[in-house]
């Protein structure tokens, strides 16, 4: 029941943030005054239906200004919704996020939770967050000419809500795409028939936004409390996780998106969804 109403809300936030009809119909970018606002998800600001900037875009805006400048209002934006929603923004508000879920829904392929040699790769977010957002776009790439390293070399968000409606509608601009344009479309590619077999592989190992409210997960006010008195250990919550982790990690673990099927699979009810996050005692009678 839980997972049917996620799924409505994603494609509710999905449309009202991509809900200018009049950019998909003729392939110009919404440029009104809600784009210096940011929606908390992966959204690209290139989508010509999106009626608000992604986060990730505008903190590397502020950092390809001439000289360094401290980006406190994309800082700022990440503290406030880290600290209350941690990676539920990435569960429940992120439109790429969806597009993955409605890919592994695909009855093909034999199904994985995880890539082979997930416990390093799981880093990998990291890694594209410190080189790509932030070095990249500060000086690694564009040399003197700083760039979007992120959003110009590998955002899978930016190839399918942004390039793709946009080349599609508009003829000037599919006659000027070139070699960066099919590097990306490989990539989206890639990851397309990737998150067929495996739950969300941008986002466990890529995403450079999920990587931010990751740090947050275990102090954020909405969490997944989990009840060990009640426990029985029964595994339930553990075989229903999408990312394969164990009860004791649920919600308070950076790879944790608090999509709530855990919550759902307890039989007992040991899982809620709490608007504080909570102590949790050593020791398990169960474990």
């Amino acid at each position: 029941m839980r997972n049917r109403f996620r799924l409505t809300v994603q494609l509710l936030f999905t449309i009202v943030t991509n809900g200018y009809l009049y950019g998909f119909l003729n392939g110009k970018i919404y440029r009104g005054g809600l784009k210096y606002v940011c929606v908390p998800g992966l959204n690209c600001y290139s989508c010509p239906g999106a009626v608000a900037a992604c986060p990730i875009g505008a903190l590397q805006a502020l950092l390809n200004q001439r000289g360094f400048q401290v980006p406190f209002a994309a800082l700022g934006f990440f503290f406030v919704f880290g600290s209350v929603l941690g990676r539920f923004v990435c569960g429940w508000l992120c439109p790429f996020g969806l597009a993955q879920d409605l890919l592994h829904r695909i009855p093909l392929f034999k199904k994985r939770k995880r890539l082979p040699g997930h416990r390093v790769l799981k880093y990998g977010k990291y890694v594209v967050l410190v080189l790509l957002v932030c070095v990249g776009s500060m000086f690694l790439f564009g040399g003197f000419a700083k760039v979007p390293a992120f959003c110009k070399y590998l955002c899978p968000s930016g190839t399918l809500l942004g390039a793709l409606p946009l080349l599609s509608a508009n003829e000037a601009l599919s006659g000027q795409a070139g070699g960066l344009f099919l590097w990306k479309l490989g990539i989206l590619l890639a990851i397309v028939l990737l998150s067929v077999k495996v739950f969300r592989p941008f986002c466990q190992y890529l995403c450079p936004l999920g990587a931010i409210y990751g740090l947050f997960n275990r102090f954020s006010l909405v969490q997944i409390q989990w009840d060990q008195e009640r426990c029985v250990g029964c595994g339930a919550c553990e075989k229903a996780c999408p990312v394969e982790l164990s009860r004791r990690e649920i919600s308070r673990s950076p790879e944790c998106i608090r999509c709530g099927k855990c919550a759902d699979a307890c039989p007992l009810e040991c899982l809620r969804f709490t608007g504080r996050p909570g102590r949790r005692s050593a020791k398990s009678p169960s474990s």
